[in-house]
């Protein structure tokens, strides 16, 4: 296996992280009933905010943790206006990224063109000096294997804990979750608060590990990606990283063909991940079936708590 395969890949995984991060927040939330379709701005400001925490402080887990710590706080925000508030979820989900669009271009005003470095990858004795699989198994940051954990702790938590099938059964019929005494609007709340945190943290991985350094509307649209990507896995835990590493794939795909010069606009190079994500959107919404057997029967509609 040649090198340039061997780097390809790897790049690939640090491309699908932040997708990963992202879009298993969205799913747990999803999986409570709450649609927030907030995503990528919830990503930038996690982005803007982890960046600036390293640079104020030279500690990149202080950038981790105050991207998703940011990435929170924004998602409580909707999670006021639109559990408690109950304003539409989609309309506020949308002013959310606006608003996470226009406040990371603000706060970076003074971080444009600084550079940081880059958490670097780590190196396991003897499993990262195998030969090819070393490298591709063992030899990458460790937010990519944070990344799966995360998804396979989620997936584990939905599937095989009380307080998981609670979450779902939520997000399957809140009106029943409620008469029999659950709390509904607070594991809503729960939820969206993780898929907040988790999109931060997606942000800040872009800041910190992808690119090093801060630059406006730097996700490029990764938080619409996350969204289609939850629809793409059927709400799905297990298919999550399969979808990621597709995307991730297609994004390196774009930038090799560019490098390689092979005479194709690169505006429609960078269209690619797009084109992909609405073509894989079509062929799934044609089997409306198989929607409306795995989304949460109550995904986007609002709970008022009857007495």
């Amino acid at each position: 296996m040649s090198e340039l395969l061997i780097a390809s890949m790897m790049t690939m995984m640090t491309a699908a992280t932040p997708l990963v991060f992202a879009a298993t927040g969205e799913l747990v939330c999803e999986k409570s009933g709450v649609l927030n379709l907030g995503v990528e701005g919830m990503m930038l400001i996690g982005a803007v905010f982890g960046f600036a925490a390293v640079t104020l402080t030279g500690q990149p887990l202080a950038g981790l943790l105050a991207g998703s710590l940011c990435g929170l706080v924004a998602a409580l925000i909707f999670a006021v206006l639109t559990l408690t508030l109950l304003s539409n979820q989609v309309a506020t989900g949308l002013a959310l990224t606006i608003f996470g669009t226009g406040l990371s271009a603000l706060v970076g005003l003074d971080y444009v063109g600084e550079t940081i470095e880059q958490i670097r990858s780590i190196h396991i004795p003897v499993l990262s000096d195998l030969p090819v699989i070393g490298r591709l198994l063992f030899g990458h940051d460790p937010l990519v294997y944070l990344a799966i954990i995360i998804l396979a702790l989620s997936g584990w938590f939905l599937k095989h804990t009380r307080w998981g099938m609670i979450l779902r059964a939520v997000g399957d019929s809140d009106v029943s979750a409620h008469a029999i005494g659950y709390p509904v609007i607070a594991i809503r709340y729960a939820a969206v608060a993780f898929g907040g945190a988790m999109a931060g943290l997606g942000g800040a991985y872009l800041s910190l590990v992808y690119t090093p350094l801060w630059a406006e509307n730097m996700t490029a649209g990764r938080g619409w990606i996350a969204l289609a990507l939850v629809v793409f896995a059927s709400w799905r835990p297990s298919r999550v990283l399969l979808g990621a590493i597709l995307f991730g794939g297609i994004t390196i795909l774009q930038l090799n063909a560019q490098a390689a010069g092979l005479g194709i606009p690169g505006a429609f190079m960078s269209m690619l991940p797009y084109i992909a994500t609405i073509v894989v959107l079509v062929l799934i919404s044609r089997d409306a079936i198989r929607i409306r057997l795995n989304a949460p029967a109550c995904l986007g509609k609002p709970f008022r708590a009857e007495r």
